[in-house]
Order: structure tokens, then C-alpha cells, then sequence
């Protein structure tokens, strides 16, 4: 797909204004999947979000949309969780992008992570489309929020695109706007490859599968590729991208977004925010993302003494899928060996310790949490 036609943007919001919603009517106005596959709640994948009815990873997902001027454009979405807890997503999943569809719920208003999801975008450049979604809600104040708009966040009201994602109005103009509003990707003039690291999940088969978005250059199966953070040069197996589930591709070129699986085996090897490039001819590194502090820790403990190693293991790949989670070796005198884990807050923790539960069926005992003075 040619630069000037793909559109990278990410979804923002205050907790339950509606990101995913829009996100799957967005995914349904495109094609992109069939009212057979149509259900609520489409790129919460883990059954953790179902269940809460929250997202907790980010999302990426590549659609394409003919405009109304007869264009064909890939538009690589990325939906995005609400919650303070996961914020650092947030902030990861716009690095990859050029825009954000700031979504306000017409009856609740401007809220604080509405607020603060928008400083991150800012503090990115990014192009702001403010959303006001729910439109169709009896007690929705379409005007006040308009107000907000442009006391609060200082955004012009007359850009707000005023939708529904649950009755599916006002998704047309949405996708619209995106193309107008959102600047293409923009190739750095680097002398070869360039490509983020924004995500990563560890797959049985594959081993550690990168998820990256592309600045420069292409990625293609069969090349090799090095790694700045750790030195180490992988040949590229296979790439490809999501809608919503994963499909083969035979490129990544400069601005899209996807994954490439290139059998890597231990989790340590890929850093979140780490750059890509040719071996033969590197490229600088991209500026990365902010180390977090945790706020909150609490000790986990293997049940049986015996599973400590299948815990220490299974606590490297799951840091792979959230890297703002935090582990080092501790020994008690009552639980005997475990690990001293930091959480950005108590939602957090609580995550972590079901992910472990169920993904990797470990039976385990956690502390009572602390915070540091």
C-alpha cells in the first residue's frame, strides 16, 4: 500500500465511553468482519475482559475503507484500555500512530482519564478527533459536553463527530474524518530499516512474536534483522498483521503496523521500545518509551516449592505481554522462594495474579499489598 494511503490511529478514552464498542462497529463498517463473526466486545480477546466488560491489553488491528472519494485506504486502528492502571499501553499504542479519536460520553462528560489520555496524545503531536459517543442515551447533553470540549480541553467543538457505536450512527462519518484529519505516516530518512517494538506476546509454538510498527524501510520473511538493545541479529520467519486475528503478509513497509515471528526463545531477548534495523547497514535507534516506576507490590509465592522455575519462567513471559509489571527474586522464612512483583495499582495486581492463574495455571499464594514511602 502506497505511504500517502495509510492512516495509523488509536482509540482514548475515560473508562466506558465507549472505545471498544466503536472500535468493532468501525471493524463491521469496513468488511473487515462478516455479521457471522459480529460480536460484542470483538478485540477483547482474553476472557479476563469479557468477563470485567474492560480492556486491559491494547489492540491492533489493520482494516481498509473506501472513501467517499473513491480511494482505498489501510487504516491500522489501535484500541486502546481506559484505565489509569494501563495507561503505559495507552502511551505505547500511540507511539505507533499519527492520530487519536478522543471519545466523550454524551452524558458523563470530560473525565479525568479522558484528560489525561489526551495529554499523553499532545505530548505525541498527535491529530485529535474528538468523538462524543452515545448520542442516542435519554439523558445525553450533547451541548455541555461541546462546552467541555473547549473549556476543558481546549478543543474546537465544531470538529466533534457526533456518534452512537451501540445503534451503529455516525459511523461513516467517523471513518471519514479519519482520513481527512489524520496525517499519513512520514518515512524518517534513514539509511535503511527502522522499526518499533510496541508490544509482544509469547506464543507456544513461535516463541516470543514482536508486534512493531515500521518507520523506514520494509520488513519481509527471510531477512535479517538486528536488534539495538540486545545486539542480536534474528532471521525473519514470517510477518504479518491483524484483523482481528492474526494473517500472513508478505511485507511490512514503512508506516504500517503488524507482527513478525522470527523464533525467538527467550523472553529477555525482545525489550519493549527497542528499534529494528539491517545488521549490514544500521540505522539509529527510535527514542524508546519511559521506564515506570510501580507504585504498588506484593509478593507472589509458588504453592509447591517445587514450581518455583515454572513460575520464574511463566513471570518472563507474561512482563513480555506488560512490560510495566516488575519481578525480582525474594525468599521468606514462611513461603519459602518467590518473587517481590511491582504493579502500577491495585487493578493491576489484581489482573496479574488471575493472568497467571488461568494462562499458565499456576496455583500461587500472593501477599498482602505494600506501597513504598
Amino acid at each position: 500500500m502506497d505511504i500517502e494511503r495509510i492512516r495509523n490511529f488509536s482509540i482514548i478514552a475515560h473508562i466506558d465511553h465507549g472505545k471498544t464498542t466503536l472500535s468493532d462497529r468501525l471493524l463491521h463498517r469496513t468488511g473487515t468482519i462478516s455479521d457471522r463473526d459480529m460480536e460484542n466486545q470483538l478485540l477483547d480477546s482474553m476472557d479476563l475482559e469479557k468477563e470485567r466488560g474492560i480492556t486491559i491489553k491494547a489492540h491492533p488491528v489493520t482494516m481498509c475503507y473506501t472513501a467517499a472519494d473513491g480511494v482505498k485506504y489501510e487504516l491500522n486502528l489501535i484500541d486502546t484500555p481506559g484505565h489509569v492502571d494501563f495507561s503505559y499501553e495507552v502511551s505505547r499504542s500511540l507511539s505507533a500512530c499519527e492520530g487519536a479519536l478522543l471519545i466523550v460520553d454524551a452524558a458523563q462528560g470530560v473525565e479525568a482519564q479522558t484528560v489525561a489520555n489526551l495529554n499523553l496524545a499532545i505530548t505525541q503531536k498527535l491529530a485529535i478527533i474528538p468523538v462524543i459517543n452515545k448520542i442516542d442515551l435519554p439523558h445525553a447533553d450533547v451541548d455541555q459536553v461541546k462546552r467541555q470540549l473547549e473549556e476543558i480541553l481546549a478543543i474546537p467543538a465544531d470538529d466533534a463527530v457526533l456518534t452512537s457505536a451501540k445503534e451503529g450512527i455516525g459511523t461513516e462519518e467517523v471513518l471519514e474524518a479519519i482520513v481527512r484529519h489524520v496525517p499519513h505516516p512520514r518515512a524518517t530518512a534513514s539509511p535503511s530499516l527502522q522499526a518499533l517494538v510496541f508490544d509482544s506476546y509469547f506464543d507456544s509454538y513461535r516463541g516470543v512474536v514482536p508486534m512493531v510498527r515500521v518507520f523506514n524501510g520494509q520488513i519481509r520473511a527471510g531477512m535479517n534483522v538486528k536488534m539495538l538493545h540486545s545486539g542480536k541479529t534474528i532471521e525473519v520467519k514470517e510477518v504479518g498483521s491483524f484483523n482481528p486475528k492474526p494473517y500472513k503478509r508478505d511485507a511490512l513497509t514503512a508506516g504500517e503496523t503488524g507482527y513478525l515471528s522470527a523464533n525467538i526463545k527467550s523472553p529477555s531477548d525482545v525489550k519493549i521500545g527497542d528499534t529494528l534495523t539491517e545488521p549490514r547497514n544500521p540505522s539509529s535507534p527510535l527514542p524508546g518509551f519511559k521506564e515506570l516506576k510501580p507504585m504498588v507490590f506484593s509478593g507472589i509465592y509458588p504453592i509447591n516449592p517445587a514450581d518455583h522455575e515454572h513460575l520464574k519462567d511463566n513471570l518472563a513471559k507474561l512482563q513480555l505481554n506488560d512490560s510495566a509489571f516488575f519481578y525480582q527474586a525474594e525468599s521468606s522464612v514462611a513461603l519459602g522462594f518467590g518473587f517481590r512483583c511491582g504493579f502500577l495499582g491495585l487493578l493491576h495486581l489484581e489482573i496479574v495474579q488471575e493472568r497467571l492463574r488461568r494462562e499458565f495455571n499456576m496455583d500461587i499464594i500472593a501477599t498482602y499489598p505494600s506501597v513504598v514511602y
